[in-house]
């Protein structure tokens, strides 16, 4: 894992440019605390942070190749699971290899197939190939967009980091805030539209797309969508393909020259990623590691609701005993929880999901002092279906994104002639339902089928896309790479298509998925009904940023202070709790979130234009 930057223009005095790349690199340094490198060619100045997994001594970047009379270097963030089978049928075309690391074989891959050679690839990832012959520049982003990359041209220069804080360092990019970016905020964050970076003129590159710079022109193309395909096969034929892909997908991850451990919340996802992992060392000889979370004073202020029945903590280390694996439950304090809000701010580069946020990467943090490598299980429920929306099609009629419970709780508290939420509301409404409408659908088809591609279409293109880059941000800020086998394509690419009748048989959520695994799993984990995690209780945080909310109110320096109305405030501040993101989100979230949002906008310097 890494983080890569770069500037690029024709004719490019590359010594201008040497102090601004290094500054942008430097503001990328805790993805990759191992190694540095800087390549300054002619046309391109390109950064590379490396946090070294495979082939730590021969892996460095800035990598570059001749080939063909032209000479190619690449910068590469991210990680393949299908290396050799790639470096073998790269081999047989006549590549040559130095290193055993993934980089190289990304590099020739591009060299001898083009950008298209993403096609190929089973992995995350985000990498820059700067072909200096041609003074071309080409960009590619993984399927699910679980490896960042963003950028920014300026006349015929292209400015692109795997983080926007990158772009900030480029002396003639500032960090604007106009009234679109206002709007995906306040109504959407964490979420972001597709290919948007928030701030005037910064744009993510579009999962599963490639991006080719020449002479100051952009072009993109897609390499990867989902397929509407019809299903024609049986039942038990697709709880075995299933189960095949998901052993596959979990065993392909565990590759890396050092030990790597698994987070165990004790539901479901987690269970079935470690139960795999376990099975697998212990066939070496060996003692899985893993790891639950827990916030200091859950226990005792826990009560049980509809969404989450039952507390995390009686299971993980239950499950662990069970798996026979060496197990930590680690902790965090409601105080530590709130001082960690303007680090995930700092590491996300705008309010995320607060506390949600800030304990992943207290946590990721502990791990890291034994384990640089962690595979989790996020992914399943946005492929298996195990939210509300995919079961209650009156949740995909409401013209509003379906995890938003209300639209307008957060909006509300921001005076409307600045934030003019009526007219964002209808624009961010028509931006669902343009994207809704672009789902690949079969004619006729059942409407509980239907209604469940498009939410599967929806949530992995939004939903999941935000949990990764969570999971990513968080993980990254403390030198983990954290993996997510349900995260390998083939598994969403088949699922897609399988009948909703059988995902969820018997009206059991991610029913498929259970019966898949079931060898897997204890049978008091399989019947397990889902329980978001992880989620803070402890009334002491609330307490916290409730006190520190209070009086930043009365600073005279907020910028927040000026934009909120205080009468909604204190109206939320009274009123009875409830969830207004997910399922995790709510008051104490809400209070958090406008924490971030004031630190935010005073450390990044946000200029907010209508």
């Amino acid at each position: 894992m890494s983080s890569i930057c770069g500037i690029v223009r024709t004719r490019l005095d590359t010594r201008m440019e040497e102090a601004t790349i290094r500054r942008m690199g430097l503001s990328m340094a805790h993805r990759g605390p191992d190694q540095q490198g800087i390549a300054l060619r002619e046309g391109g100045a390109l950064h590379h942070n490396r946090l070294a997994i495979i082939d730590v001594e021969n892996g460095l970047q800035p990598m570059t190749r001749e080939y063909s009379g032209h000479r190619y270097t690449i910068i590469y963030n991210g990680e393949l699971y299908n290396t050799a089978e790639l470096a073998a049928e790269l081999t047989a075309q006549g590549a040559q290899f130095q290193t055993r690391c993934d980089t190289e074989v990304v590099l020739n891959a591009f060299i001898f197939w083009g950008p298209r050679c993403a096609r190929k690839f089973n992995g995350m990832f985000a990498f820059g190939v700067f072909d200096e012959t041609a003074q071309q520049l080409t960009l590619i982003r993984d399927r699910f967009g679980i490896k960042p990359l963003y950028y920014r041209t300026l006349g015929l220069r292209l400015i692109f980091a795997s983080e926007i804080k990158a772009l900030f360092q480029h002396p003639d990019i500032e960090p604007t805030l106009d009234r679109h970016g206002l709007w995906e905020l306040l109504f959407l964050a964490p979420v972001t539209r597709i290919g948007s970076g928030l701030f005037r003129s910064v744009n993510a590159l579009e999962p599963g797309h490639y991006l080719v710079w020449t002479d100051g022109v952009i072009r993109k193309e897609v390499y990867w969508k989902l397929e509407a395909k019809p299903f024609e096969e049986t039942e038990a034929q697709a709880v075995a393909n299933v189960r095949e892909l998901l052993i596959d997908a979990i065993r392909r991850q565990m590759v890396a020259d050092g030990p790597l451990c698994a987070f165990l919340s004790g539901g479901l996802d987690s269970t079935i990623v470690s139960s795999v992992l376990a099975e697998a060392y212990q066939q070496r000889g060996n003692r899985l590691n893993t790891y639950s979370f827990e916030y200091e004073g859950n226990r005792d202020a826990f009560h049980s609701t509809l969404f989450q029945p039952q507390s995390d903590d009686q299971f993980a280390a239950w499950v662990a005993n069970e798996l026979g694996t060496e197990h930590r439950t680690l902790t965090v304090n409601p105080l530590e929880l709130a001082d960690a809000l303007s680090i995930a701010t700092a590491l996300r580069d705008f309010p995320g999901q607060a506390d949600i946020d800030s304990s992943l990467y207290l946590y990721c943090r502990q791990v890291k002092q034994r384990h640089s490598i962690a595979l989790t299980g996020e992914g399943a429920d946005e492929i298996f279906g195990g939210y509300p929306w995919y079961y209650r099609p009156e949740m995909m009629e409401r013209s509003f994104f379906p995890w938003q419970h209300d639209p307008m709780k957060r909006v509300h508290l921001f005076h409307d002639d600045l934030v003019q939420s009526r007219l964002g509301f209808e624009w961010l409404s028509d931006e669902y339902r343009t994207d809704l409408a672009a789902c690949p659908t079969l004619r006729d088809e059942p409407p509980e089928d239907a209604n469940a591609r498009r939410a599967t279409w929806l949530t992995s293109r939004y939903f999941m896309h935000s949990l990764l880059e969570r999971k990513d941000r968080m993980s990254m800020g403390a030198g983990v790479e954290a993996r997510v086998p349900f995260g390998d394509h083939r598994i969403l690419e088949y699922v897609y298509n399988i009948p909703w009748s059988i995902k969820r048989k018997n009206e059991v959520e991610k029913s498929l998925l259970r019966e898949a695994m079931s060898d897997y799993l204890p049978e008091r984990i399989r019947t397990r009904k889902k329980s978001p995690y992880p989620k803070v209780h402890n009334p002491e945080y609330e307490r916290i940023v409730r006190q520190r909310l209070e009086e930043r109110m009365h600073e005279p320096t907020s910028r927040l202070a000026s934009m909120i109305d205080r009468t909604a405030l204190n109206q939320m501040l009274d009123a009875e709790d409830s969830t207004w993101f997910g399922q995790l989100m709510s008051r104490p979230q809400l209070i958090a979130w406008l924490l971030q949002m004031d630190w935010w906008l005073e450390h990044y310097h946000v200029r907010i234009i209508s």
